[in-house]
């Protein structure tokens, strides 16, 4: 059994799902049970299956010139920090809208890389086609609002921030008062005509191409989404006015909440949710507010789960084969009715001390991990005499 015994204790909070007055309305089509796009019959009597490959970006929040703002000043740095705060909410219900809209279980493969201007954007490789005016109503139609508590007005700032008590949590420093919890911050919100905290949508640069398996275009997309797959967000830094870039950037994300367990909100006097001791207002230690995601924490490389037909068991193997074969060793199947297991003493003399063990398994990774290095730089071109020998 899992879960609360009693079951839930407090009533569920709804929403309306109604739509926003200012975004278009989707048209939604009947589902059918399969993952495949439309067929086209070409004029050499061939059946052709072509697929999309897709660009999303998010809207302008200001001039730039070469990825850095032509006036810091006027550049709104703080709604492109909430949209890069929340930007992978708003790739998940572009998908739910795109699937409504096609009418079928639509398969994609996409990666999230940063633009010249440090704002997110998606590739995204999708299985079947539709109309490039669907696509681009579909994008124009999604938004993600983000019902939080007001940040709005600054509370504690400085030196005079809120202390922990161990029986209620955070107090205001100057009147001893206990700061409203998580739930009590919402319940309020519920109570209000209140406003979404911030509302994110997609600008209106919408790219659209369709691609054919075995061209030249399908290679070229395939580059598109691999480039970014073993890098961090922050290594397109280049001079040192886009540092200076990500710096004002970075320096908006530091107050920004980026989940209900930020320690932020106690900047706004809100207990975060799930509230400990030692929290406290820029100090989160989540992956958004770290200089080399530039605000993105969700994944980089997303993967519908049909899109290669295998479970995730395959997959593991399919790494599994790939790793040993790099290594050099076979890839052969362990019957565990060949070994007799029993426990080892401690006085074993065949058993070597822990230290030795354990130093023999480090060497033992660092010469696989030496070995893929090799082979990473051989693949890319690099000089392997600046790979680091295993020790």
């Amino acid at each position: 059994m899992r879960g609360s015994v009693l079951g839930r204790t407090a009533a569920k909070r709804n929403r309306s799902t109604r739509r926003r007055q200012d975004a278009p309305d989707l048209p939604k089509r009947k589902m059918a049970n399969s993952t495949l796009g439309r067929t086209f019959t070409g004029s050499d009597s061939k059946t052709h299956r072509p697929s999309l490959f897709v660009t999303l970006t998010l809207p302008s929040y200001g001039k730039v010139r070469n990825g850095v703002p032509i006036d810091p000043e006027t550049y709104d740095y703080r709604r492109a920090a909430r949209d890069a705060l929340h930007f992978s909410k708003l790739v998940d219900r572009f998908v739910q809208n795109l699937r409504r809209v096609a009418g079928y279980d639509v398969q994609y493969f996409a990666s999230v890389e940063p633009q010249k201007r440090l704002a997110p954007h998606l590739h995204m490789a999708i299985r079947g086609t539709l109309p490039r005016a669907e696509i681009k109503q579909i994008a124009a139609a999604t938004y993600h609002q983000v019902w939080w508590p007001s940040t709005d007005h600054v509370t504690f700032d400085g030196d005079h921030l809120p202390v922990w008590d161990e029986g209620a949590g955070y107090l205001d420093p100057t009147t001893g008062e206990v700061l409203p919890t998580w739930d009590e911050a919402l319940d309020t919100l519920d109570q209000d005509e209140a406003e979404p905290l911030h509302v994110i949508r997609f600008g209106a640069q919408v790219d659209v191409q369709g691609v054919l398996a075995g061209t030249p275009d399908a290679d070229q997309c395939i580059r598109y989404l691999s480039k970014y797959l073993t890098k961090s967000l922050g290594e397109s830094l280049d001079g040192q006015a886009h540092q200076q870039h990500a710096a004002r950037f970075v320096d908006a994300l530091r107050y920004e909440p980026c989940s209900p367990t930020c320690p932020n909100w106690l900047r706004y006097g809100v207990q975060p949710k799930g509230a400990k001791r030692g929290m406290s207002p820029g100090q989160c230690r989540s992956k958004a507010h770290k200089p080399d995601h530039l605000g993105y924490a969700g994944r980089r490389v997303l993967v519908s789960r049909k899109w290669s037909n295998k479970t995730l068991a395959e997959h593991k193997q399919d790494r599994r084969t790939w790793v040993l074969e790099a290594l050099g060793q076979p890839d052969e199947p362990v019957d565990v009715r060949r070994y007799a297991w029993r426990p080892v003493k401690a006085g074993d003399p065949d058993l070597d001390p822990l230290g030795v063990r354990l130093l023999r398994s480090v060497a033992k990774r660092n010469l696989w991990r030496a070995h893929l290095r090799e082979l990473e730089a051989r693949a890319s071109g690099q000089d392997l005499s600046a790979i680091p020998e295993a020790a």
